[in-house]
């Protein structure tokens, strides 16, 4: 019966310091973010086998605060190493802001068309939503070649993407299809 007290003292203690580490120690903590950058070399919007990392991409985070829209954090410019990775080192917590890394430029005249989809990607910089850790994935983000290669249309076809569209060098089949088979063509 001794024994209740003291273990009931025991969990409070831990539940205090618990939650003063939770609250306290987010504003002092140290993020890294680490994302990759590419050319879509098919001009399809996301990553295909021919896609390739762009080294020497440039990128930046940047949070601004749900509520005015004020800019709370901007890093500096990040430029990728050879295999189009970088990493970002963010200090403090931003539980009332939405972090965004966003593409640059890139160093690559061919391949400098941002995609509309993947030139930014939202990053969660707190520890307060309940993700714990200091590493922080952000999704890849690409650019564009100025022209899509001679075998997107293969490799789109064999991973079951018929509708290419005239960006991709390609056509949509299914467009195609319906020209071959229509009744104005039957009279």
């Amino acid at each position: 019966m001794a024994n209740i007290p003291i273990i009931a003292i025991f969990c409070f203690t831990i539940f205090v310091s618990s939650s003063l580490n939770f609250v306290y120690g987010a504003e002092n903590m140290t993020y890294i973010v680490v994302g990759h950058v590419y050319c879509d070399t098919c001009r399809v919007e996301f990553e295909t086998k021919l896609s390739e990392p762009i080294g020497g991409a440039v990128v930046k985070l940047e949070c601004r605060n749900r509520t005015d829209n004020q800019l709370t954090f901007q890093s500096q410019e990040i430029v990728t190493d050879e295999h189009g990775d970088y990493h970002i080192a963010v200090e403090g917590d931003y539980e009332e802001s939405d972090c965004d890394v966003a593409l640059v430029r890139s160093p690559n005249p061919d391949c400098n068309d941002p995609s509309e989809i993947w030139r930014i990607s939202r990053v969660v910089l707190t520890t307060l939503d309940g993700v714990s850790g200091e590493l922080r994935f952000a999704n890849n983000l690409g650019f564009k070649k100025k022209v899509a290669l001679p075998q997107c249309t293969q490799v789109l076809q064999e991973i079951g993407y018929y509708e290419l569209n005239q960006e991709a060098g390609g056509y949509n089949e299914l467009s195609q299809e319906a020209e071959d088979i229509s009744p104005s063509s039957e009279l």
